[in-house]
């Protein structure tokens, strides 16, 4: 499984009531005129602030091909599970994309995992740590628009050092990592000890 980065974001607002003690009744107080700084108009509302989106909207990805590896699938959307990892594909030959992160086409990663095998045999992504440098990679989305990437690196990684940084920081261009695990396996807990991964940018 695949653990993403938790951010949170914490907005407060404190308000201060004064009043009178029960049973007692506060001194009038005679108003005095506001200091010259205070009657300036007031400073526009947060939202004012809040960039607009520039970018165009990127349909929703709904097939991956791979024609290099023979991989034509169609993508389910991954969320995350109760323990914060991300959710793994039900099947074990359809892809999954994971929808918290960019679309394909984006600016950012597009993260699209897989499984390599099962006890019935190999899996959509199982010959993916074979994909060689150049390999085109397509995803079809639901508009009817596609889009290219050319594969430009792969690695191994260790699952307990999955380089978190690396798959799902933001970037400024659209670009697709394809995760599947690989390296030995692991009996006891009935997994790979590694992942594999896979970077694409546009072709």
């Amino acid at each position: 499984m695949i653990r993403v980065p938790r951010v949170a974001f914490l907005a407060a607002l404190a308000s201060v009531l004064v009043t009178a003690p029960s049973g007692s009744q506060a001194a009038p107080q005679r108003a005095t005129p506001a200091p010259a700084a205070s009657r300036r108009s007031a400073p526009p509302a947060v939202s004012a602030f809040r960039s607009v989106r520039t970018h165009d909207e990127v349909a929703l990805p709904v097939r991956l091909r791979i024609p290099a590896i023979g991989v034509d699938t169609p993508l389910e959307q991954l969320g995350r599970q109760p323990d914060g990892t991300i959710a793994v594909p039900e099947r074990f030959d359809v892809a999954g994309w994971y929808d918290e992160a960019a679309r394909p086409g984006q600016a950012g990663p597009a993260v699209i995992l897989g499984h390599v095998d099962s006890s019935a045999g190999p899996a959509v992504f199982f010959r993916l740590s074979s994909l060689p440098a150049s390999a085109v990679v397509y995803v079809d989305r639901v508009d009817a628009t596609t889009i290219g990437f050319r594969v430009t690196g792969q690695t191994r990684v260790p699952k307990t050092g999955f380089p978190t940084d690396l798959v799902y920081s933001p970037t400024l261009q659209p670009s697709l990592r394809l995760v599947t695990c690989g390296g030995s396996f692991d009996h006891h807990l009935r997994s790979y000890r590694d992942n594999v991964i896979v970077y694409a940018a546009p072709a």
